[in-house]
């Protein structure tokens, strides 16, 4: 009865059509007997046991522990240890190979050249033959000579037979006679002696048809062919011969070197290297033989000659080289490769590597300096670990990863044997 009085109210207040819609919604409807399940309560057990783990573990959790700051990043660099060595002060230029001699070979008198016993670029030996030109027009010369010797020689054996006469005589030979007898022979005795002299020259005119070097080297280019007539006034000569062994180097150095050099020759022979253009590979190395007695003044410099004994060959007059010359050695000095020293606004200064692995920013005072290393006279000891690469990322205090031997710094004479 009273669901009968509540839903004619609700259908009072609300339309026909709302009414019927939620009255058959309301309606409950029959499910199939196969679909219905019943309601586990393990499930619901299960539910509730989430649900205060959950709350406890949101209450109760452990705080997390303070986090510290983060570990410091090591960056890598390469590095490398100042040495203690002694170095060799040395001076670079450029130089041109030059032939310790050279000779143009020419004749000495005038006639046909019968034979030329070289071959263009052959080494000869002082003495060796060169060259014959006909030697029978200076043949007869001197056997010309020789007989006009001979009959002054007889001459004056006859005249001196007089002269003994004359003295045998005594008070029946005048004195003018005796006197006359003497200037004959005296005469005759001079003459005799300008024949040795047209004997001798006689003689060396004919030792200059057999043409030999002069002194030891290479031959060049033959100038006259065999059979043409050579002349004493010929300017090309024959051939031209080089000396090789030993050779010479020619170069300048800037005149403030100049009392370097002095003092360098006094205390001993100056080492040379001849290098090629590399500056690096060594072709010979040699002395220095001379200082130029002047400076050039357009320039400021000064000229040098060097000696190589040049044993192989290796070096060939009017090639250009490169000159490292030796005026000292520096005792005991502390080395620090180059790449290591970097340039500051005042000064110079490194990285060194302290025990913890920490860099520290450390001023430095140099002297002699090569491409490959720096000489430090203040600043770093023998041991100590600088950065020699990767210090663009540095400051004081970084931490860093050591990859040691990244400088070279060698002598410059042991690198040139490389």
């Amino acid at each position: 009865m009273r669901d009968a009085m509540a839903a004619g109210e609700r259908a009072a207040n609300f339309p026909d059509d709302v009414v019927a819609r939620r009255s058959a919604a309301e309606e409950p409807r029959a499910l199939p007997v196969h679909k219905r399940r019943r309601f586990s309560p393990w499930l619901l057990l299960i539910l509730v046991l989430a649900v205060a783990g959950g709350v406890y573990w949101t209450r109760f959790r452990p705080a997390p522990a303070p986090k510290g700051p983060p570990a410091p990043i090591a960056i890598p660099v390469t590095a490398d240890t100042a040495q203690s060595q002694d170095v060799p002060i040395q001076l670079a230029a450029i130089g041109s190979i030059q032939a310790a001699n050279t000779v143009v070979v020419r004749s000495r008198v005038d006639g046909e050249l019968q034979k030329v016993a070289f071959q263009e670029g052959q080494m000869v030996k002082e003495g060796d033959l060169l060259a014959q030109i006909d030697p029978r027009p200076f043949q007869a010369a001197l056997d010309q000579a020789i007989a006009k010797k001979q009959q002054d020689t007889a001459q004056r054996a006859n005249a001196q037979r007089d002269l003994a006469r004359y003295n045998q005589l005594g008070a029946y030979a005048t004195g003018q006679q005796r006197d006359t007898q003497v200037a004959l022979v005296d005469q005759l005795t001079a003459q005799i002696a300008g024949d040795d002299a047209a004997i001798e020259n006689a003689q060396t005119q004919l030792s200059y048809t057999r043409i030999t070097a002069p002194l030891s080297g290479r031959t060049g280019f033959r100038l006259v062919d065999q059979g043409n007539i050579v002349h004493a006034s010929d300017s090309n000569g024959l051939v031209t011969i080089a000396q090789l062994q030993p050779i010479a180097g020619i170069f300048t150095l800037p005149e403030r070197y100049l009392p370097d050099l002095q003092s360098a020759t006094k205390a001993g022979p100056v080492k040379v290297w001849a290098l090629q253009q590399d500056a690096k590979t060594e072709i010979a190395q040699g002395a220095l033989a001379l200082i130029d007695n002047s400076v050039d003044p357009a320039t400021g410099t000064i000229r040098l000659k060097a000696l190589f004994a040049n044993e192989e060959n290796k070096l060939w007059p009017g090639e250009f080289v490169n000159i490292r010359i030796q005026t000292g050695i520096i005792k005991n000095a502390t080395t620090v490769p180059a790449t290591a020293v970097l340039h500051g606004q005042d000064d110079l200064y490194v990285y060194v590597v302290k025990p913890d692995n920490k860099v520290e920013s450390r001023p430095i005072k140099t002297g002699y300096a090569t491409e490959q290393f720096y000489v430090v006279k203040d600043g770093i000891k023998p041991g100590e670990t600088v950065v020699t690469a990767g210090q663009y990322r540095l400051t004081n205090g970084t931490l860093v990863a050591i990859n040691k031997g990244g400088g070279d710094q060698q002598p410059p004479e042991q690198q040139a044997a490389k």
